[in-house]
């Protein structure tokens, strides 16, 4: 019995590893840590509040990770993330009242239109030394960082991929720099998601740090190669995953 417990810490920490590069890359990292939760024998609601432990751990780690590198977050990072953690208590309080599998559908057709505004997009190349980072650009984004942090208070699985998209296609961040700024935005307001699942006791702490340990090593490494590599490769990691869950969320809503 010992030895097939510990064998399945050995798969989560795995599975963290993993989450870690694709959480760091583009986002949806979820997919694979609520299931594996859940089959170890968590509840759902447990799972959702232990998987906040490895998301706040690996933010934390990550952007350390992307300013080793010179990929500053500041000062957009704090006034995104103070939009978003608002938002994010509204939709904690509308997740008891919105149907879900309603929800997942809607999202899987926002998850397509991400995907078709990155592989169609034919625009010029853009110089990404003219960020948009003053007036109406600047509260747009605050703006719609409140709804995209009602989703984040909902359910956190694909939230980076609507950052991503507000980041690099209203700001003109490149992005590497958006996964950057959407890494201290995800720990920002998983703050105060972390609170909510603690105080209704809707933790497992040993499966939460263990997860947390993979996904920060997975998502230190990930950070730093990321830079390197430039947008080419978040590109094609963001479509990849975007597509997959799509699917999962259209198809398999159970």
């Amino acid at each position: 019995m010992e030895t097939e417990l510990i064998l399945k810490l050995i798969l989560l920490w795995v599975i963290g590893v993993v989450t870690g590069v694709i959480n760091t890359l583009a986002g949806g990292g979820s997919l694979l840590t609520l299931p594996m939760l859940i089959f170890l024998g968590l509840p759902p609601s447990v799972a959702n509040g232990t998987n906040r432990i490895a998301i706040l751990i690996q933010s934390v780690v990550t952007n350390f990770g992307f300013r080793s590198k010179g990929v500053k977050t500041m000062p957009f990072s704090i006034y995104f993330g103070i939009s978003a953690t608002l938002g994010a208590i509204l939709g904690a309080q509308l997740a008891i009242e919105i149907d879900g599998e309603l929800f997942n559908k809607i999202l899987a057709v926002i998850m397509i239109i991400v995907v078709a505004y990155l592989v169609l997009n034919r625009k010029p190349k853009i110089d990404y030394a003219f960020e948009k980072v003053k007036g109406k650009s600047l509260w747009t984004s605050i703006i719609l960082f409140f709804f995209v942090g009602i989703y984040g208070g909902f359910i956190q699985a694909g939230v980076g991929f609507l950052m991503l998209l507000v980041l690099a296609g209203i700001n003109n961040f490149t992005l590497v720099k958006s996964n950057a700024i959407k890494i201290v935005v995800t720990g920002i307001y998983t703050v105060f998601a972390v609170f909510i699942f603690v105080i209704n006791d809707k933790m497992n702490w040993e499966y939460g740090l263990i997860l947390a340990f993979g996904n920060a090593l997975g998502g230190w490494f990930t950070s730093r190669w990321s830079v390197s590599k430039g947008d080419g490769v978040v590109k094609i990691s963001l479509v990849i995953m975007v597509v997959i869950m799509a699917i999962k969320l259209w198809f398999f809503t159970d």
